[in-house]
């Protein structure tokens, strides 16, 4: 039978401990990647093997055979334990048998009307939440459902100690995004839509991801389905295999998809945020951000995608619109708590000290010198980035997969040419012929 590692089975523990004190709703607290599949398979065999039925709610259908089929490794009693989607639930409620403990997968959603009816429901039922981030859209606590979170060890803590992928996180701009209007605290689909299409950053997303991470499988978040559908027609015409999958895409082919994408038939996988929470693809190094998000746990789930460990794995995100200066690096640590986080519109700027690169794109807390490429930030540039320390990105204009590419320069003196021919920022050149060892 599969075994809990030490810091997951201190989790179950802590779960034990706050039910014994008291507390009815907790939610368990811990980074993606860092196994709450297995904390919750553990934790639902125990309660089955004592008799005792369990509800294990999941916002996606998609998620269902996923869980079950977990569980079942993990030796959990599935005559005992319902794994549903919550509108199934919802629908079928007079009609489930009553649960002696319910656990909501993703529990950053628990505040909607479907998930609490299920909880009002089935009063005497004990509930367990577990999310990487316990908050909603715009900062909001989880204290209305919830009454205690158990936090586990940090992203950090998992990197160091090899349960996580170290990363690289890079961001070269592709359009200017600084006047997208927000509905409901997300950016409005269409704005963004409307500015990629007018920016034509299709061949700079194909550019940078043959530069900063070639031959790497990689998803690629979109900000539309139609967005996704033409990122992957792109990539495959710049002879990048590349597949577009959505919540839609029907279940035979979206397997055949995940499984040639494990193979390395299919190099990327372009959606909106069907890949997010809870979908595995271990096999993945690189995550493209294309979707600007204001929210937290958007962001979390789809940059630390590519993060699965594997030994001498380090992942690369590319995120092109400029998600860090919202929320700062991925495994940042974070102060969690049930209240609601009151913050001003500047806060998230103040908090993060985040550089990026102008020659490499590298991004990195804030240093005195590039970690990657060694540019130094003259003084005068530091001293104005610790004053605004979310360092706006400039737009990258001009690439266009019809031009000779950089690869039939054999020179630096013609990728200088190349790059003032296409206008492209100045290190440009500099970085290419140092990647390819045209200068020492």
């Amino acid at each position: 039978m599969p075994q809990l590692r030490d810091y997951q089975e201190q989790l179950v523990t802590d779960v034990r401990t706050a039910y014994r004190e008291g507390y009815k709703r907790p939610c368990i607290v811990l980074p993606c990647g860092g196994g709450k599949s297995c904390i919750t398979a553990e934790i639902a065999r125990r309660t089955t093997e004592k008799g005792n039925r369990v509800l294990f709610l999941v916002h996606r259908r998609e998620l269902v055979q996923q869980i079950q089929d977990t569980f079942y490794h993990w030796g959990v009693d599935l005559e005992l334990c319902r794994v549903m989607m919550v509108q199934t639930a919802c629908r079928r409620i007079e009609r489930l048998p009553p649960p002696r403990l319910i656990i909501t997968d993703e529990n950053h959603h628990c505040l909607a009307a479907s998930y609490r009816k299920i909880y009002e429901a089935f009063p005497q039922a004990q509930c367990l939440g577990v999310t990487a981030t316990p908050v909603r859209l715009g900062g909001g606590g989880l204290g209305d459902v919830n009454d205690k979170l158990v936090t586990g060890v940090s992203a950090k803590w998992l990197i160091e100690h090899q349960c996580l992928s170290s990363y690289d996180y890079y961001a070269p701009a592709v359009a200017d995004l600084s006047g997208l209007h927000t509905k409901r605290g997300e950016f409005i689909t269409q704005e963004i839509v409307d500015e990629l299409d007018k920016s034509k950053i299709y061949g700079d997303v194909i550019c940078y991801y043959k530069k900063l991470a070639n031959d790497r499988k990689a998803v690629c978040y979109c900000a539309s389905v139609e967005h996704s559908r033409q990122m992957a027609e792109r990539f495959t015409a710049a002879g990048i295999p590349s597949a577009h999958i959505d919540g839609k895409t029907d279940k035979f082919q979206r397997e055949q998809m995940v499984n040639a994408f494990r193979n390395g038939d299919i190099k990327i996988l372009c959606n909106v945020d069907l890949i997010s929470e809870g979908f595995d693809v271990p096999d993945c190094s690189c995550a493209i951000l294309l979707r600007p998000t204001q929210s937290l746990t958007l962001y979390i789930q789809q940059s630390m995608r590519c993060m699965r460990y594997q030994p001498g794995k380090k992942a690369i995100i590319i995120d092109h619109v400029g998600n860090y200066t919202r929320f700062g690096m991925p495994d940042d640590d974070r102060e969690w708590s049930l209240k609601p986080k009151k913050q001003k519109k500047k806060m998230v700027q103040d908090e993060f000290k985040v550089r990026q690169c102008p020659e490499c794109f590298f991004t990195f807390p804030s240093a005195p010198e590039c970690p990657k490429c060694g540019y130094v930030f003259p003084k005068q540039e530091r001293a104005a980035l610790e004053e605004a320390p979310g360092f706006e990105l400039s737009k990258i204009e001009g690439f266009t997969l019809n031009y000779e590419t950089p690869e039939d320069c054999g020179s630096y003196k013609e990728l200088l040419e190349y790059a003032k021919r296409h206008n492209y920022k100045r290190g440009w050149a500099w970085y290419q012929a140092k990647s390819r060892g045209f200068i020492a």
